[in-house]
């Protein structure tokens, strides 16, 4: 038997799960970086959980940014919530009214000082379904050229790391990639790369 024959077909009859029925919402935090929002909802079984917790953020964007010589475009940063100084791709935060490329490219001028190539979006992924209201774009630019200084806000400190593409896959092999919504379309590219 084929793997594609134990998949389900379009076909398929049996019923997908139903969307629940929200009875009421109440926010308890609404920050820049954090808004918080408790639900209690209803299921189509008619159980009932009073608080059910959702986590609203913007879109967020990510970026594999290769050079023209065929480097990746990495970064290392600080992070406070695990305590390390961590490897990841450039990225951001999608702002009101901005489409999930032109906040990519922003990104990685502000972060990095590259501009310009080919760009594609790889995959959109998100950070948790059950308990986030956003969703992450992940796009591939190559061709990429150094053509500015970084424009960094206060908060951020970032090192700009050009890396061959073995030194991407290692870090990755070696869990040294911590960010999930970096490591997966890192995965995707690679195995998709022709």
């Amino acid at each position: 038997m084929h793997k594609k024959d134990m998949l389900p077909s379009g076909d398929d009859k049996r019923t997908a799960p139903q969307a629940w029925t929200v009875v009421s919402s109440e926010y308890l935090i609404r920050r820049p970086w954090l808004t918080a929002r408790k639900d209690h909802v209803r299921l189509p079984s008619g159980v009932e959980n009073t608080e059910y917790w959702v986590l609203e953020y913007p879109a967020w964007v990510n970026v594999i940014a290769v050079t023209t010589d065929g480097r990746i475009v990495m970064e290392q940063q600080y992070r406070h919530g695990l305590g390390i100084t961590a490897y990841e791709l450039p990225a951001g935060v999608v702002e009101a009214g901005e489409e999930p490329l032109a906040a990519a490219q922003r990104e990685l001028l502000e972060e990095t000082g590259y501009t310009g190539g080919e760009w594609q979006l790889l995959t959109v992924l998100s950070p948790n379904a059950s308990a986030c209201s956003n969703l992450n774009y992940s796009f591939v630019a190559t061709g990429v050229e150094h053509t500015s200084t970084q424009h960094l806000e206060p908060t951020e400190d970032i090192s700009v790391q050009l890396m061959q593409p073995d030194e991407v896959r290692r870090l990755l092999r070696t869990d040294a990639i911590k960010q999930a919504l970096m490591a997966a379309p890192l995965w995707k590219y690679f195995a998709t790369r022709i």
